[in-house]
């Protein structure tokens, strides 16, 4: 079951093919990412259309795949090349938010 807690979400910054599965998704991890993909941490991976959407994260005790499609529309990437995302920016992307219109109102300053 995907339960987003305070891991660390990277999202993919080019497209993927669809028909990878754990060892292709594991193999551009590797490559791309700076993290180790038994961290516990989510991978984000979206195709050419950005109709689909993959995820690829370890739960515990095996790597698992979480996987999206939409019936109408696409996913809203953000242009900035961001490739850690809040959790914030990961819920307004499966819910089709689009990035650019949302702003903070204001940032607390911890010091």
């Amino acid at each position: 079951m995907l339960s987003i807690g305070s891991q660390p979400i990277y999202l993919y910054q080019g497209a993927v093919d669809m028909r990878k599965s754990f060892n292709g998704l594991s193999a551009l991890v590797a490559l791309s990412f700076p993290v180790d993909l038994l961290s516990g941490s989510l991978f984000v991976f979206v195709n050419r259309r950005r109709n689909l959407l993959k995820l690829l994260y370890w739960d515990e005790d095996g790597l698992a795949l979480w996987y999206k499609r939409l019936e109408k529309g696409t996913f809203k990437i953000s242009k900035d090349g961001k490739v850690q995302l809040s959790r914030r920016e990961f819920s307004m992307l499966l819910e089709g938010v689009e990035p650019r219109r949302m702003s903070q109102r204001f940032s607390v300053n911890q010091g």
